[in-house]
């Protein structure tokens, strides 16, 4: 501040994460894009919370206090799916480990406003937007309150932020009240009451998706700059304007929907169910609706989701002049969430895969928001230029999904009253464009890039889309993988997948066989790494039985596994805590259509999930071989070909006890509620 000679800073971001000025970390992208329109923007670090006076370092910001957790939710970060403590923290230097508190935006928000009394404090990142309503915390398990009122925030944002944290900066700099700021989208607030002018709908009254009926879009947005205009390709500067989108209320349907109050949803997990279901039904921008939701006297209201960035708007958020390091106070220390993503390049957002145990489309959409391919090009040679000890290997130029690149529903009309959950599940919609060219052309075209001697794809694959393009599949394996390429099949059984909304493991098996000939056609021996998700809701030992099997059977022995973490606001989450599916209407009864969904919730269970998974450790043979017989499948211990564990060595076989097999036998069948607090 003293070399710029700033008095003041207009706007003081706090975050949870080192301070790494690289376009894959959220505050780095907020400070640069406010930076561009004129603010003075300062950024606070990883703040000791237990005292404000680290929050007053920088002085009191004139505009107001920004505040994340970082890139990922503090919980997360802290703990495993376990609830074991981790022992190191990637976004710090050095891996160091307690660097942020639990609930960090609820913390910092607490300290900023200790700090500096009166000054706006705004909330945002993947943890503000996860928690934006009543949610399910694991870790507690309990359902906890919105973040807004325990944070006390004057505005949460969710979503990518750039278009609301700039109409909020613009309008408090030219002296409008924070108060006053309701009608911006992406936000959410706290309310007394409806006000005059809205209709407000009970979420009990909406029907479940069934033939989309087409009608005016109740919130259509007016930009600047006329459509016609919009559409010719434009030059991206960093000084390009990312455009405000100005409500015309007398063109819009003002209702809001009521979903059950926070009181209601944490007491009765089917009430948590239908809101679950009613406010993912509500995520696309071109038809959701304002929401809200009662926490004890007051409303937390959420305004519809934000419009997706334009590709010169997008291309101007990544064009900024990054510094692509970390800030020099961190000397030479290692900070792992950098080393992973210096060299990679993210070339779009968004994700219409809707699979229910991912926050991706929770947090940035369905539509996907792709660069220009020249500013993708010259982040490549940014990174050659810029970037200390680069040899020439880009890491990634992915995103959410490696493979969604300009791919978007084949009309704009259907696309925005569209209400399903997912562009690829049950199968590939009509409507959805699947051309991979552009893509295609955009990976010839970095590797020619002077210098570049390799680029690489390491985001995760949707390879049921990539079966629709074989001339993808055989650019990817002759020039793109190293070796090894990671693909996320999660489970090789219908029931589980149904759950998780992916597609069949055929798909899976179509995608290896072309992935195996063009390997062999371009003289490369290389190999898929499959991801797979133990104790997800929906899933049985037996199912975990089949999926060892079938991984015995393709010779596939994985090192890591993965058990399943109830991440806030996902569907799987709500399933987990409900145990019902929203996928479908919530109904209390217990027909076919609504039957509870079995969920592995104790520790002995999901052990036993995830030494299937690693049927080949003999670590784990013990608890297999008496699990294996509880099932009745003993037939499966020896030292066949087709069995999946070897017998006991010089001992007596393990007895049959009843104890043992209850311990195991759980299809059809419920385990105990938990009492909760």
């Amino acid at each position: 501040m003293d070399r710029l000679g700033w008095e003041s800073c207009d706007i003081i971001i706090v975050t949870g994460d080192a301070y790494i000025d690289h376009p894959s970390f959220g505050m780095a992208v907020i400070g640069r894009t406010l930076e561009a329109q004129g603010f003075r923007v300062g950024i606070i670090s990883q703040p000791d919370w237990r005292s404000a006076e680290p929050f007053r370092k920088l002085g009191r910001p004139n505009l107001f206090f920004g505040v994340t957790a970082g890139n990922m939710d503090s919980m997360v970060n802290h703990y495993t799916s376990e609830r074991r403590i981790r022992s190191n923290d990637a976004y710090t230097p050095d891996g160091e480990a307690g660097r942020r508190p639990d609930h960090a935006v609820t913390v910092y928000a607490q300290r900023c406003r200790e700090a500096f009394k009166g000054v706006p404090v705004i909330i945002g990142s993947i943890e503000a937007s996860l928690r934006r309503i009543a949610h399910y915390d694991y870790w507690s398990d309990t359902v906890k309150r919105s973040v807004l009122p325990d944070s006390k925030a004057d505005i949460l944002v969710f979503g990518n932020a750039e278009r609301q944290i700039l109409e909020i900066a613009r309008r408090l700099a030219a002296g409008e009240s924070i108060k006053s700021m309701t009608d911006i989208r992406g936000t959410g607030f706290m309310r007394n009451e409806i006000p005059t002018g809205w209709s407000e709908l009970d979420s009990t009254e909406i029907d479940t998706p069934g033939e989309v009926i087409v009608h005016p879009d109740p919130y259509a947005m007016k930009m600047d700059t006329p459509c016609s205009d919009a559409k010719k390709p434009a030059k991206a500067t960093a000084a390009a304007e990312i455009q405000p989108m100005v409500p015309h209320h007398n063109e819009r349907r003002r209702t809001v929907i009521r979903l059950p109050a926070f009181e209601a949803v944490k007491e009765d997990p089917v009430l948590y169910a239908h809101a679950s279901r009613l406010m993912h039904l509500e995520t696309n921008a071109g038809n959701g609706r304002a929401l809200v939701q009662r926490h004890g006297n007051r409303d937390v209201w959420l305004n519809p989701p934000p419009i997706p960035l334009e590709t010169a708007e997008i291309d101007a958020v990544f064009d900024l002049p990054y510094s692509r390091r970390p800030h020099s106070s961190y000397g030479n220390a290692n900070i792992p969430a950098y080393e992973m993503i210096k060299n990679s390049i993210n070339i779009m957002r968004g994700c219409f895969g809707g699979c229910t145990f991912c926050s991706i489309t929770e947090h940035e959409g369905r539509i996907i928001q792709s660069r220009s391919e020249e500013s993708i090009i010259r982040e490549v040679e940014n990174i050659r230029d810029k970037t200390p000890g680069f040899t020439g290997t880009i890491s990634d130029l992915g995103g959410p999904t490696a493979n969604m690149y300009r791919l978007a529903c084949k009309s704009k009309a259907i696309e925005s009253v569209c209400r399903l959950p997912s562009c690829v599940y049950p199968g590939i919609c009509r409507n959805l464009k699947t051309d991979h060219t552009p893509l295609i052309h955009l990976y010839r075209r970095a590797r020619k890039v002077k210098g570049i001697k390799k680029v690489l794809i390491a985001s995760g694959l949707r390879y049921d889309l990539a079966v629709e393009s074989p001339e993808y599949i055989e650019e990817l394996v002759t020039h793109h993988v190293g070796g090894y390429l990671k693909i996320a099949p999660e489970h090789s059984e219908e029931e589980p997948l149904s759950k998780m909304m992916k597609p069949g493991i055929g798909s899976f098996d179509a995608f290896r066989k072309l992935f195996d000939k063009f390997s062999k056609k371009a003289g490369k021996k290389q190999y898929l790494i499959p991801y797979f998700i133990a104790a997800h809701p929906g899933t049985t030992n037996e199912d975990m039985l089949s999926l060892a099997l079938w991984l015995k059977a393709n010779d596939f022995k994985p090192d890591q596994v993965q058990a399943f973490l109830p991440s806030p606001m996902t569907t799987a989450t709500a399933m987990y805590y409900s145990e019902r599916n929203p996928l479908g209407r919530i109904r209390r009864n217990t027909d076919a259509r609504s039957r509870p969904v079995f969920i592995p919730r104790r520790k002995k269970q999901r052990d036993l999930h995830k030494a299937f998974l690693r049927y080949h450790d003999p670590e784990n043979w013990p608890l297999l071989r008496d699990a294996l017989k509880a099932m009745g499948r003993a037939d499966l211990i020896g030292s066949d070909p087709s069995s999946l564990v070897p017998e006991e060595r010089n001992s007596k076989p393990s007895s049959n006890h009843p104890a043992r097999k209850r311990d195991f036998t759980q299809a059809g069948r419920k385990p105990a509620r938990r009492r909760r607090k």
